[in-house]
C-alpha cells in the first residue's frame, strides 16, 4: 500500500511515517519504479506500536534507542515491558523519573501561584 493508505490504516499521517523513517523507527520501505514508498501490514503494525508508545508518554528519542526491539511489541502487542527484562525497562524507568520530576515541578509551581493569589491550596 502507498504512504497515504498506510498512514490511514495506522491512524496517522504520511508526514509522521516519513518522520519515523527519518528517525530510524521505521525501516525504509521498498519503492515502486516511480519512487513511491510501498508499505505492508507489518509496517502498519509497527507504526501502531510506535503511536501507542508515544501516547503513553515515551518520546521519539526513547523509541529510537530501542528501535531494533520494537518488533517484539509488534509480535506480541498485549505483552508488557515486564515480560522482556532489560529490553524496555531502562527506557520506561527513565521516562517515569522524568515524569515524576515534572509532576513535582508543576505541583510546586501550582502551590506557589496559589499562595501568591491567596487562593485554595496556597495555605
Amino acid at each position: 500500500m502507498r504512504i497515504g493508505e498506510a498512514a490511514a490504516a495506522a491512524g496517522t499521517t504520511p508526514r509522521a511515517l516519513r518522520l519515523y523513517e527519518a528517525r530510524g523507527l521505521l525501516r525504509p520501505p521498498p519503492r515502486t519504479p516511480s519512487g513511491q514508498r510501498e508499505y505492508d501490514a507489518a509496517d502498519v503494525a509497527r507504526v501502531r506500536v510506535i503511536r501507542n508508545l508515544l501516547a503513553l508518554g515515551l518520546t521519539l528519542e526513547d523509541l529510537r534507542r530501542r528501535a531494533h526491539r520494537l518488533d517484539l511489541l509488534v509480535q506480541d502487542p498485549a505483552g508488557s515491558c515486564d515480560s522482556r527484562p532489560g529490553e524496555f525497562h531502562g527506557v520506561v524507568a527513565d521516562r517515569l523519573a522524568t515524569l515524576d520530576a515534572e509532576i513535582a515541578r508543576l505541583t510546586h509551581l501550582r502551590q506557589s501561584l496559589a499562595a501568591a493569589a491567596g487562593g485554595p491550596g496556597g495555605e
